[in-house]
């Protein structure tokens, strides 16, 4: 849902007005289009409405290749694991075995096609560039991670803080209480950008080997009683962060409004 305003248009996720409020606690008894329009009317009255820029071509772009990276490499995981068995088995023929192969080295080749052209992207835009290069100064992200990284990071507001950065990607803690006798454990929401999660998974498992400060912080969940998945969301969050400062810093330096 979309409405004109001053400072540009304002765009509504669907979900949005759906827990607003439910059409029982306008007083009716059924549900049809009419009410529906009703509920989506008083939505519209009572909540602000904030103007949105949609990112640049540039960063779209950036977007979908890295996404369109990640999904060939997960297939090609699922390729591998195949080539893996097929090779322990001695009931199929020579002609299988070399299609797997060769199903490889197409998916390969298809990834190392749309690399080239994410990093032809960046290397035309200097902002992206200095980002991408920056990105890869932190401990546990390369260059394939930097990509992923990037490419979901790319596509936000520069007027974002930290904390929403965390809640874009998913990693925000959500709680659930009520009173002293109703207390949930908390879980992450789960709400954001799934992508930037499987982006910062792999770089933060190596970031708390060789990071000393954030193998203590990890160390130091452990003993306080976290699971090793809680411990490892952690150090997400703090990788998350880290990048979020850096994205500070050029800001102070270039004096422009930009993300990392």
């Amino acid at each position: 849902m979309q409405r004109p305003t001053a400072g540009g248009p304002s765009v509504i996720r669907a979900r949005q007005p759906q827990t607003f409020t439910k059409w029982q606690s306008l007083g009716k008894r059924n549900k049809t289009d009419r009410v529906d329009a009703q509920v989506l009317c008083e939505y519209a009255w009572r909540m602000p409405w904030v103007p949105w820029q949609p990112p640049s071509a540039v960063a779209l772009h950036l977007r979908a290749i890295t996404r369109a990276i990640a999904d060939l490499s997960g297939i090609h995981t699922q390729q591998n694991n195949r080539a893996h068995a097929t090779a322990a088995s001695h009931a199929l023929p020579a002609l299988v075995v070399r299609e797997v192969h060769h199903h490889q080295k197409y998916l390969e080749q298809r990834m190392s096609r749309l690399r080239r052209q994410a990093l032809r992207l960046i290397a035309g835009d200097c902002e992206l560039d200095r980002r991408f290069r920056l990105m890869q100064t932190a401990t546990g992200i390369a260059e394939t991670s930097a990509l992923q990284i990037l490419g979901e990071l790319a596509v936000l507001p520069g007027t974002l803080d930290a904390r929403q950065w965390v809640a874009f990607s998913g990693l925000d803690r959500r709680l659930f209480k009520s009173g002293k006798s109703v207390e949930k454990r908390p879980r992450i929401s789960r709400g954001g950008s799934r992508h930037l999660r499987r982006a910062l998974y792999m770089p933060a498992l190596v970031a708390l080997r060789r990071d000393p400060y954030l193998r203590h912080f990890y160390q130091h969940l452990l003993t306080r009683g976290k699971a090793r998945l809680q411990a490892i969301v952690a150090v997400m969050r703090k990788l998350l962060h880290a990048l979020f400062a850096c994205s500070i810093l050029i800001n102070r330096t270039t004096g422009r409004s930009c993300v990392l």
